[in-house]
């Protein structure tokens, strides 16, 4: 299991919850344990790794085609660079970070999950990067909500707050402010070995005691899924009220008078402008549902002391679903923006017409 999706050292078939810090009186048994671990993991191994794998490709695939084209198409073209789209960009760069660098050892652990092959830097690493890709994705869905928010409720102020200059400000903290906060996470890392050194059984886990890094997962978790969804939520609401309302009072200016041509600029405007809004707002609701298994692992993690053997079989296929669903999340934007955006459809389908 990743560390970045919320591991600490289990046995090596993962089946026990181990506090690292008072783990001497375990080891003997831990390593009586080994040879029936390696048994069970074949014997499993094919017939749950092969069809997840697969899976995984398949998201692979997709989601670096799709968030590449996405990062040429605004990167190319001026019409596609605003405040929106720069956010957009920040977030395929989360989504290609944890496809290029997560999806690996993903599969890697999937069929087997011991040794871990970058040694201590390459643990430090893994677990920096994606804490900070994490962190990074939340805060860049939460920035473009509150763009648009500022944009459909406030438009006085998007003269100096949703400007390109302005946006790229807030990507750079975001991306700052996610590495620091990352820290602490990966100070609590490293790389773990049975007695004597044995290098087959290099584990890249939690190293300081566990009610630590049960602290920083539901401080993390709360911050930076939770609070930021509900502010997410009532920001689309108001939204969504906002455009009702003003839909209803610009029909009633609409019928007092003005040409049949203005009347069909203003139409398409306000029918671009609710594209834009709806294809947002769906871009979020995945997010959230996709991410809500990966953050839900990590409180039960970090909130259950006491495993029984039910809790262990039902984990891990909690595990494995909530594992697809976060991949899945990091490939699936690009396919929206082709659904439900009129401008990136056309950019998509003819790429050097656009």
């Amino acid at each position: 299991m990743p560390c970045f999706r919320g591991a600490l050292c289990k046995s090596l078939c993962n089946q026990e919850k181990v506090d690292i810090w008072l783990f001497d009186g375990c080891l003997r048994q831990l390593v009586q344990n080994i040879s029936q671990c390696q048994l069970a993991h074949e014997q499993h191994s094919v017939a749950i790794s092969l069809p997840v794998t697969t899976i995984y490709l398949l998201i692979f695939l997709t989601g670096l085609s799709g968030n590449l084209l996405t990062c040429a198409v605004i990167a190319k073209h001026k019409k596609m660079r605003n405040p929106t789209n720069f956010y957009l960009v920040s977030l395929a760069v989360s989504d290609l970070l944890v496809l290029m660098f997560g999806m690996p050892l993903e599969i890697y652990d999937l069929w087997q999950n011991y040794p871990f092959p970058f040694g201590e830097g390459g643990c430090y690493f893994k677990t920096f990067l994606f804490e900070t890709v994490c962190f990074a994705s939340i805060l860049n869905v939460t920035a473009l909500s509150v763009e648009r928010y500022i944009a459909v409720v406030h438009p006085l102020k998007t003269r100096y707050l949703s400007t390109n200059q302005h946006a790229k400000r807030v990507i750079t903290v975001i991306w700052v402010a996610s590495m620091i906060c990352a820290i602490p996470n990966t100070s609590l890392h490293g790389i773990f070995y049975l007695p004597e050194q044995m290098e087959e059984s290099a584990i890249c886990t939690v190293l300081k005691p566990l009610w630590i890094y049960n602290m920083v997962m539901q401080i993390t978790t709360v911050c930076f899924y939770f609070i930021p969804m509900v502010v997410i939520s009532i920001l689309y609401l108001v939204m969504g009220l906002h455009l009702s309302r003003d839909r209803s009072q610009r029909r009633e200016t609409l019928d007092n008078g003005y040409s049949s041509h203005t009347r069909i600029k203003i139409s398409v405007e306000n029918g671009r402008r609710r594209q834009v809004i709806k294809m947002l707002s769906i871009v979020v609701a995945v997010f959230g549902l996709c991410w809500a298994p990966f953050h839900i692992e990590r409180l039960l993690w970090s909130s259950i002391s006491h495993w029984t053997d039910l809790m262990h079989n039902i984990y891990q296929y909690v595990h494995l679903l909530s594992g697809v669903l976060f991949y899945l999340s990091s490939a699936v934007n690009p396919i929206i923006y082709s659904l439900l955006s009129t401008r990136f459809r056309e950019c998509f389908r003819d790429h050097p017409a656009c």
